[in-house]
């Protein structure tokens, strides 16, 4: 039979400490319930009374079948476990489990808490007895564990053994500063649990300071450790935490993981894992990591012809697993490395049929190497090469026609006398058979400047006949800016990332001497590509 396996997730609390990430209570909320329905078995939902923020949360606690895990400190020196405000808070956020951070580290014991290491065995058996004393599942994380075992392992030992004499539940070993590495880990997890910590209540927790917080994890489980913890992402403070987007899939689809263990999340729930990475970027306001295992843009992005040319054949002869099976999707990039499979491959899916040895493909191909020799790029941009592709085939539409545009950025003194800049765009269509102009400024309702590109794209969308409708729930997401060349002749390369209210998310690029002239081309692109996919193609 397998074993069962226990995911503890730690993103409203580990995430939170992740340098510029400040989570609100209702996007703590959200996160909550897309773990749940991820399948976590716990949700680390914060520290209560520790900020404003946590305290709400609890005090409007999500329903989740999850168990929501509230998490604090043990007991101070000096005061009972009764009468201690700070775990007292713990208590009081009333959820079934509570996981308490404590010394393992004879040095953190001396020098942090200033007390001897007997002091701080009764109040970590004290903490812990008085959270089973009142009904509650206890958790132990057992802090700076591996540092303090290599350090003195029988007194790391003597920690373990009091928390869980005490009635702990899981007594969680943390590699707090990163830096131990997978065989390490799993040698000293193992000697552990022959040393009277048994496995089935041993957890493990690791940073990702080396890039190897998921190795660790699952070297500690190799060792014997049945519960994991780790962040959506891969967020946390530092380098992060265990990147629970890719131990999920790595524990349900690889071996010998997928037949040795079983975990809460169902197969529906992992093909959403793409979709819940994504989102939890969104609420961040970030633009997620193309190259992340398993859920990134890249991760099943094949740009060379000769692996495309196989592809083609049998994906497995250069992928892992089926993308489809994290919710994710294959990718076929153009480049100047591209063959014709690649080409073929990737008109294909963008809904352009071009039978085999066609002279049109040459052509296409060419016009890819010469453009790219000019500073594009199309192994990112997806987007432009479906208009270029079109261009070349006759198959793209003349939906608008820009005649001209004029950006003026100025710099003066606002009525605080503070100097500020503002941007004004006006742009001229030809759309609907007769021209139009609009003018807009790039300041947002927040008085905030958002630049030239944010008016000239404003400005563009405002009056596009009809049109307009199809692109009222297109935003911008990421803008990246690129010199090819350098010196005098320098060349400007801008992509732009883009997104619609369905979903879709795009990338485009425009190249220029001229960063905002690079910016429109790219802009253009950017709203012909959806404009394109949304309609009904016009004849011709």
């Amino acid at each position: 039979m397998k074993q069962r396996l226990s995911l503890y997730d730690t993103t409203l609390r580990d995430g939170q400490q992740t340098q510029g990430v400040q989570f609100s209570t209702d996007e703590k909320h959200q996160i909550a319930h897309a773990l749940d329905a991820l399948g976590v078995d716990y949700i680390e939902g914060g520290w209560p009374g520790a900020n404003p923020t946590d305290n709400a949360f609890f005090d409007t606690a999500p329903q989740t079948r999850a168990k929501l895990t509230a998490f604090g400190m043990t007991k101070r020196p000096g005061i009972s476990a009764q009468n201690d405000d700070v775990l007292a808070a713990v208590l009081n956020a009333g959820t079934k489990s509570v996981c308490i951070v404590g010394k393992t580290h004879e040095f953190h014991v001396t020098k942090a808490l200033g007390i001897t290491l007997e002091e701080n065995l009764v109040l970590l058996r004290d903490s812990v007895a008085h959270l089973v004393s009142s009904g509650r599942e206890a958790l132990f994380d057992a802090e700076h564990f591996f540092d303090g075992y290599k350090s003195n392992p029988d007194y790391a030992l003597d920690c373990l053994k009091t928390v869980h004499d005490a009635g702990a539940r899981w007594i969680v070993l943390c590699d707090t500063n990163g830096g131990t590495l997978p065989a390490e880990i799993g040698k000293i997890t193992s000697e552990v649990i022959a040393a009277g910590i048994p496995g089935d209540h041993l957890g493990i927790h690791t940073h990702d300071d080396t890039e190897n917080a998921v190795a660790c994890t699952l070297a500690a489980v190799d060792a014997g450790a049945r519960q994991i913890q780790g962040t959506l992402n891969g967020l946390g403070e530092r380098c992060g935490n265990a990147n629970l987007t890719a131990i999920i899939p790595i524990l349900l689809l690889k071996e010998p993981y997928a037949s040795l263990y079983e975990t809460g999340i169902p197969e529906k729930a992992l093909k959403g894992l793409t979709r819940t990475s994504r989102m939890l970027d969104e609420i961040l306001n970030r633009v997620p990591r193309k190259q992340a295992g398993f859920v990134g843009a890249s991760a099943f992005a094949h740009k060379a012809g000769l692996h495309a040319s196989a592809i083609a054949k049998d994906p497995t002869t250069y992928e892992h697993i089926d993308p489809a099976l994290v919710g994710n999707a294959r990718i076929i990039p153009m480049s100047n490395q591209a063959g014709q499979s690649n080409l073929r491959k990737r008109l294909t899916e963008a809904g352009l049929d071009v039978a085999k040895g066609d002279p049109a493909l040459g052509r296409i191909l060419e016009e890819v190497k010469a453009r790219e020799s000019e500073g594009y790029a199309y192994d990112t941009a997806q987007a432009s090469f479906e208009l270029l592709a079109r261009g070349v085939l006759g198959q793209l539409p003349e939906l608008f026609e820009v005649k001209r545009y004029r950006v003026t950025v100025e710099r003066r003194k606002n009525k605080y006398d503070k100097m500020v800049s503002l941007s004004e765009a006006v742009v001229v269509v030809k759309v609907d058979g007769e021209k139009r102009q609009s003018v807009s400024e790039s300041m947002d309702e927040a008085g905030s400047d958002r630049g030239p590109v944010n008016a000239l794209a404003k400005a563009l969308a405002k009056d596009l006949g009809q049109y307009s409708a199809l692109i009222e729930d297109m935003r911008l997401v990421d803008f990246k800016v690129r010199i090819t060349q350098g010196g005098t002749e320098a060349v400007t390369r801008v992509t732009i990332d883009s997104e619609d209210g369905q979903g879709q998310r795009w990338s485009t690029v425009g190249v220029s001497a001229n960063i905002i002239d690079a910016s429109f081309e790219a802009l253009l692109d950017a709203i012909r590509w959806k404009l394109i996919r949304d309609m009904k193609e016009p004849e011709g």
